[in-house]
């Protein structure tokens, strides 16, 4: 048991934000922590920290328990490198290696054998065994596969003080991983992430040892991640056994059931309560309707089940259609200074396609998106084109407006009635109507960005990051008016399951080119992974020609140098020859030259024809023998 809850209770001054929270974390587990936006969990997550204390309850630790908390825009300033700045993670083991270095050039230098040599040799020892149990020696793997990971391969070098804010929380991220605490705490740890590096960010946590805490709004990386589900509704905390998924399915179970027990025991109580009007005053039944009204005294009424507020309803709607060609983009380039993002890019949208825009971050995205709105002569729009844009950053609202004003100043022909109304159905309600846009939450804010962009009635939707800062139910509403919309979408998500529910096809920024996958989410998904495969195959079959080339070019090597020495003992061997019959061809001519042998011709006869049998020889090998060294 690394941390619990038990019947703990919250307040702010006299609100109460958290009742009777009960709930444990144990070694190992992965925890999700969802509810609406304002229902505590940032509160749930102090409170674990120690930086909230409880009104009542207990909250009990593991004695010596690491927690690594990210918070959502948890970066941090250094002027130190990425790379340094990881290896900080790190200074006992480093320092330990430097330690054994240290040790044993002072060990060689000692007799060996003698007292000074033996304690020396036992510290290296006792300290091998430490650098073994940290594995001190592949620290630097260890850093570089993280760094790789989360998207900084080519930032080693690059000072944290001149990163952005979001590359500030991903560097904190890869830090708590390094660091590797008992239980990792993270509050939305996808927001500042693109989609490779999510995946790799799950793959990563499901082998991490220790015990991880998420709170977070990407349904894909609950269900991926997550084995218990916590939900804080109505102040109240439930726990789920099952992913996001499987979450959703027990709580909307439970709920039926609750309700169902409640009408029934409201069906008795008022079949009790019926009786006792009607007999309590009877003398004849006075004393039934007594033995009634106990039985409703020693009843547990049970509450009705809490009905969570009704999410926001948009809808998006347009008078004229386009048309069938919305969008020609032709040899586009972009670059953002020295950087060039897209190289040539080629695409063509067409009248009610819902078109999701992919890549790294830092690929072009929301470039791209504004690029369309801006006019950029490269891109054409069809005719009867009406354009609506969701900005990110919700930079298009007046921070000095009130609610009310920041739509009304827009349509100033809608009633006031009007304007309350579309606010309400996006989600803001009447005490929010009068306050400043620069006051409002991230969430409260997000709905007044789509409410305005709502009203704007295009038939053309583009939308950058439409998700973040929206809670569940939010997201799930959005999803449902992209979906219905009758026009075209394009827009720019990491939510993968709302990329998967809304978009038809896909566009991936990639190698500075807009590449098109038709079959929304999963048919780009299997297009990426049958192009993986087919790079891997490729890949195999070059090593494989590569390796039949050295391998035949071995081959003839040890052929010709077989074949070179083959040669060599040939000519040897003539060359031996040769000089044999040199010397039997002298030796007859010395015995031709004696006068004896000359004067008798029997001894003659055969010297003449054993020296032209050898003179024969001579001439077949020195023609040979011209063959070969020629």
């Amino acid at each position: 048991m690394l941390l619990t809850f038990s019947s703990v209770d919250f307040l702010y001054g006299d609100n109460l934000i958290l009742s009777d929270v009960s709930f444990a974390v144990n070694e190992g587990e992965r925890v999700g922590l969802v509810g609406e936006n304002g229902a505590g969990k940032t509160t749930l997550i102090k409170l674990m920290l120690g930086e909230l204390q409880a009104e009542s309850g207990e909250i009990i630790k593991k004695n010596g328990l690491s927690i690594g908390y990210l918070a959502q825009n948890g970066g941090y300033e250094s002027g130190n490198t990425v790379y340094g700045e990881m290896r900080e993670v790190f200074k006992e083991e480093f320092a330990a290696v430097e330690r054994l270095s240290s040790l044993s050039s002072e060990l060689s230098q000692k007799e060996y054998g003698g007292k000074e040599y033996t304690a020396l040799s036992a510290k290296i020892e006792a300290l091998n065994k430490y650098l073994s149990s940290k594995d001190c020696f592949n620290i630097d793997v260890k850093i570089k596969t993280v760094l790789n990971g989360m998207g900084f391969e080519s930032f080693y070098d690059r000072r944290i003080d001149e990163m952005s804010g979001g590359e500030k929380t991903r560097l904190k991220l890869a830090r708590l991983l390094l660091e590797s605490p008992d239980l990792l705490v993270l509050d939305e740890p996808t927001n500042h992430l693109d989609i490779t590096t999510l995946y790799w960010l799950e793959d990563y946590l499901a082998t991490f040892k220790g015990a991880v805490f998420v709170v977070s709004h990407d349904r894909y990386f609950l269900d991926r991640l997550i084995k218990i589900t916590l939900e804080i509704e109505n102040k109240r905390l439930f726990s789920y056994k099952g992913n996001y998924s499987k979450y959703k399915l027990l709580k909307a179970e439970r709920y039926e059931r609750e309700l169902k027990e409640y009408e029934r025991q409201q069906e008795e109580i008022k079949k009790l309560q019926t009786y006792v009007d009607k007999n309590i005053v009877r003398a004849t039944t006075a004393k039934s309707a007594q033995s009634r009204v106990k039985q409703l005294e020693r009843m547990e009424v049970l509450e009705k089940p809490f009905t969570p507020p009704r999410p926001p309803k948009f809808c998006f709607t347009f008078e004229r259609n386009t048309a069938e060609e919305v969008l020609s983009v032709k040899d586009l380039n972009l670059s953002i200074g020295d950087k060039r993002l897209i190289c040539g890019g080629q695409l063509t949208v067409r009248r009610g396609q819902k078109v999701a825009i992919l890549g790294e971050n830092g690929a072009g995205k929301s470039t791209f998106l504004r690029a369309v709105i801006g006019g950029n002569p490269a891109i054409t729009l069809g005719r009867f084109t009406t354009l609506a844009y969701y900005d990110q950053e919700m930079a298009n609202l007046n921070p000095q407006n009130t609610v009310l004003q920041e739509l009304w100043e827009r349509h100033v022909g809608f009633t006031q009635t009007e304007v309350r109304a579309a606010l309400a159905r996006c989600g803001l309600y009447p005490e929010d109507m009068e306050k400043r846009v620069c006051d409002l939450s991230g969430g409260e804010r997000a709905k007044l960005a789509l409410c305005v962009f709502e009203n704007v009635k295009g038939n053309v939707l583009l939308l950058d990051e439409p998700t973040n800062h929206l809670d569940l139910p939010a997201r799930e509403s959005l999803e449902q008016a992209l979906m219905a919309f009758d026009g075209t979408v394009i827009f720019v998500s990491h939510d993968r399951y709302f990329i998967s529910a809304v978009a038809d096809c896909v566009v991936e920024l990639e190698d500075k080119k807009l590449n098109f996958y038709e079959g929304g989410y999963e048919g780009y998904k299997r297009e990426k992974e049958r192009l993986a495969a087919l790079k891997i195959k490729e890949e195999e079959q070059v090593k494989q020609k590569q390796y039949e080339e050295e391998r035949e070019r071995s081959y003839r090597s040890k052929k010709d140098r077989a074949q070179e020495a083959k040669l060599k003992a040939e000519i040897k061997a003539i060359e031996g020859e040769i000089a044999a019959n040199e010397e039997l061809e002298r030796q007859l001519s010395s015995q031709l030259a004696d006068p004896d042998t000359a004067a008798d011709y029997s001894k003659l006869a055969p010297v003449l024809e054993k020296l032209n049998s050898v003179q024969k020889k001579l001439e077949e090998l020195y023609e040979r023998y011209g063959e070969l060294i020629g």
